[in-house]
């Protein structure tokens, strides 16, 4: 193998271990050999065989360092099953990769607590790693510490983890404290059309960060004198532009007043991180943040991020398509309401438990029991809204509720530019769906499902919506290269067996 090869392989074996949360000694002992031969392999600096390789994937129970020799991840769905029993919601998967940015910010040990094992939250920790962050799993892997060098290295920067993650664009508002001069790659992600950075560059201008883009970089300059003189107003109430200059404000020495603010779910798990740092958010949960910044953070700190209202959403539809009784449990209701109102006019039958809060000690939660429901057609179209409205990632999943439900259902996803052409691939498994153009489809049911195999969609939620739909269908469907719901779920395919759906994860060797 040549020595770049050594390297890569040294890189993913390293990124393994930490995943898993083991020291070099304790996969040395694994393998039965010793702690120095580790770091060698690690550093690229020893010949490995792939037998070894092999090895190291077993001892550390790791499907990354087996990527190179065997294909994308596919599923297999047998379907037509109903769904039982009980499931807990996971953190927020946006929340997480939010305050991994936000650790940028403090000098001293964060401890985030239930972080979600996906993909994207791997690309933020090889991003991080490379420049100098130590992470480490703990707890059993269940939680995550995270402690920043005195100094980053930002011309070791991995770019490309970097740009397999759009998240990364939220590394903009903590180097800006920490550096004069530094770069970043153009931010990926799912392929949801032309997502353009300006609202993030015209909020953190506000903070003398100077941005010019060549060749796929985005080269950043920062005049520190520059300091907001008046409250800034967000050109686009997003959610990673409300993050991007909440981090900024949370460092600069004054008081910050964004307007036009994301209140959504994200949004506030930051604020109350940040207030756990010592900044002082005032308007947490409106449009209107005033931020209390101090210029430098160095706290031990823990905090728990609340469950994902998005995944809820996928659970819910889960059980609506399959016809299923199913109690899933950790609901952030405060940020599914307008879903469920919706839901309860389509005929959604429900119970839900009283609510209680999440380990945050500020989201509510509740346990939700879905019946199968007899749904018809809502009389007025679906389309999402900022928070409290619709939530914008939850509405692919009516287009596969809509599937089932008698009538005509108009879904308006004005938001992105691609996204409503890939729920036309429901068309494949049976349903009526008809493209009216890029941000409208139009869908008639109830539908007969039917099994199919084909390609997963480039973006998360129509990816799983294809997935969802595959379980209502008798028969034998798959789905092909699903790495882009491992970015955003874990375990998906497992914890939907645990109960009842029969799904099993296999690759083309």
């Amino acid at each position: 193998m040549g020595d770049d090869y050594l390297v890569r392989i040294g890189r993913l074996i390293r990124d393994a271990r930490q995943h898993r949360g083991w020291t070099q000694t304790h996969l040395a002992e694994a393998l039965g050999t010793s702690q120095s031969a580790v770091n060698r392999i690690e550093r690229g600096n020893q010949n490995i065989s792939l037998e070894m390789i092999a090895r190291i994937g077993e001892a550390l129970d790791s499907e990354i360092v087996s990527l190179g020799y065997s294909g994308p991840m596919h599923l297999r769905v047998v379907g037509g099953r109903r769904l039982s029993g009980s499931i807990d919601v996971k953190t927020s998967k946006n929340a997480c990769v939010a305050l991994l940015c936000a650790t940028l910010l403090n000098s001293g040990r964060t401890t985030l607590r239930r972080v979600a094992r996906i993909e994207e939250v791997y690309r933020i920790l090889e991003v991080l790693g490379s420049i100098g962050v130590r992470a480490r799993w703990v707890n059993g892997g269940g939680d995550l510490e995270i402690v920043p060098p005195a100094r980053l290295d930002l011309d070791s920067m991995d770019m490309e983890a970097a740009r397999r993650t759009r998240s990364v664009i939220m590394f903009l508002g903590p180097l800006l404290h920490r550096e004069e001069r530094f770069r970043i790659p153009y931010a990926g992600g799912c392929d949801l059309g032309t997502r353009t950075v300006q609202p993030h560059l015209t909020a953190l201008r506000h903070f003398g960060l100077e941005i010019t883009a060549t060749d796929g970089v985005y080269h950043a300059e920062v005049e520190s004198e520059v300091r907001p003189g008046r409250p800034i107003v967000l050109t686009e109430r997003g959610d990673t532009v409300t993050e991007n200059a909440l981090l900024a404000a949370a460092r600069h020495d004054g008081v910050t007043v964004i307007r036009n603010a994301s209140s959504n779910y994200m949004v506030q798990d930051l604020c109350f991180f940040l207030e756990q740092l010592g900044v002082r958010v005032e308007g947490v949960g409106t449009t209107t943040l005033t931020v209390h910044g101090v210029p430098h953070i160095d706290r031990d700190v823990d905090y728990a991020p609340s469950e994902d209202p998005v995944e809820a959403m996928s659970l819910l539809a889960a059980a609506l398509v399959t016809e299923s009784e199913l109690t899933i449990r950790r609901v952030p209701v405060e940020f599914l309401e307008i879903e469920l109102a919706v839901l309860e006019e389509m005929g959604l039958d429900h119970e839900r438990s009283p609510e209680y809060p999440a380990d945050n000690g500020r989201t509510r939660l509740t346990d939700l029991t879905v019946y199968p429901s007899k749904l018809k057609a809502p009389i007025d179209k679906i389309h999402p809204m900022p928070f409290p409205g619709l939530n914008i990632d939850n509405v692919p999943f009516f287009a596969a509720i809509a599937a089932t439900a008698q009538g005509s259902t108009l879904i308006h996803d004005w938001v992105y530019d691609n996204r409503a052409i890939y729920l036309t691939d429901l068309t494949r498994l049976g349903a009526d769906v008809k493209l009216l153009d890029p941000h409208r489809v139009l869908v008639e049911g109830p539908v007969r499902w039917r099994a199919g195999e084909m390609m997963c969609p480039p973006a998360l939620r129509p990816a799983v919506v294809i997935l969802l739909a595959m379980m209502a269908a008798d028969g034998t469907s798959v789905l092909r290269n699903v790495y882009v719901i491992n970015r955003g779920y874990e375990e998906l395919a497992e914890r939907l067996n645990s109960i009842g759906a029969q799904i099993e994860i296999f690759r083309d060797i």
